[in-house]
């Protein structure tokens, strides 16, 4: 077999990243969206864009992607490679100096399907072998204006807290005793409070405005927890939703996901997405009760 050339693609060659087909079963291709640079129009800088070439064809391929104004890869969004190439995949990753978390995107229910099985247990093993660890299976759902809008439950009040202090205060909180996959690597890898300061950082990362933002309370004033309505850059979303551990029982997760719903959709969305671990069982029921429907499955690599 020829040697490998690994190299990333400069402008231009975005005919080289389509070359490679994907059946769609797995991976970025079942969301419809092309890759496309960002001198086209699409989000992705040939420089974070690499190939492997067997004889000038391309036989693996990744790419990584970030915002406009990141200087560093957030995410890992495409990866997959030719049959019988996962050895190429694996050393393309290990040849790029890029990182960023991977979600493998999957349909729901993908383990019953045989096909898809096969695909995706294909880029587990060799996202795993290039040095990457499974973190947590997630759930990403899709409101859109056809399903019911859930009606508000009146149960808390909800005010906005221009102060960073106060929030990250609240974060710090909630996430003590996180169910949250990615809140307890954080916490463990780098401690409580550098973990609350990194999502708060990640929570202004966010397009949509910071008066979104709101604290909610009890009508005897007590603190329940924080709603963030938001757009991430594709669209709107659920953002965030925690309940301080004093308030936690009480089923105010739901109220504060209706409420961020309600929040969203009287700002003109037709279309929302969130996503929660499958292991958190009880956020995974809120979703089901407001009507949220599973739009995929993923994985999370780190």
């Amino acid at each position: 077999m020829s040697d490998l050339v690994i190299r990333p693609l400069v402008a231009g060659e975005a005919h080289l990243f389509t070359s490679l087909a994907d059946p769609g079963l797995v991976g970025r291709a079942i969301l419809g969206d092309p890759y496309r640079m960002v001198a086209d129009g699409g989000d992705y800088r040939p420089e974070w864009t690499w190939v492997a070439l067997r004889d000038g064809v391309v036989v693996a391929r990744a790419a990584w992607w970030a915002g406009a104004d990141d200087e560093q890869p957030k995410a890992l969004d495409w990866f997959d490679f030719a049959d019988g190439e996962a050895d190429a995949g694996v050393r393309l990753l290990k040849a790029a100096p890029l990182y960023g978390e991977y979600d493998l995107l999957l349909p729901p229910g993908w383990r019953e399907r045989p096909e898809v099985l096969a695909a995706a247990r294909s880029r587990i093993d060799a996202v795993t072998e290039a040095g990457l660890k499974q973190l947590v299976e997630r759930y990403r759902y899709t409101w859109t204006a056809g399903d019911p809008l859930p009606a508000r439950t009146g149960r808390l009040e909800y005010r906005p807290e221009p102060d960073d202090a106060v929030i990250l205060d609240v974060v710090r909180r909630i996430q003590q005793g996180t169910l949250d996959a990615h809140d307890r690597e954080e916490i463990d890898k780098a401690g409580g409070e550098a973990a609350a300061t990194a999502f708060l950082d990640w929570l202004h990362w966010l397009p949509s405005p910071r008066d979104w933002w709101r604290l909610a309370h009890t009508p005897e004033g007590e603190l329940a927890g924080l709603h963030i309505p938001a757009h991430n850059p594709s669209g709107p979303t659920i953002g965030f939703i925690g309940v301080v551990p004093e308030q936690r029982g009480h089923g105010y997760a739901y109220d504060l996901l209706v409420e961020c719903t309600q929040d969203l959709v009287e700002r003109g969305a037709d279309r929302i997405a969130a996503a929660t671990d499958q292991g958190n069982f009880p956020m995974a029921a809120n979703f089901a009760k407001a009507g949220y429907p599973i739009s995929q499955e993923r994985i999370n690599f780190v």
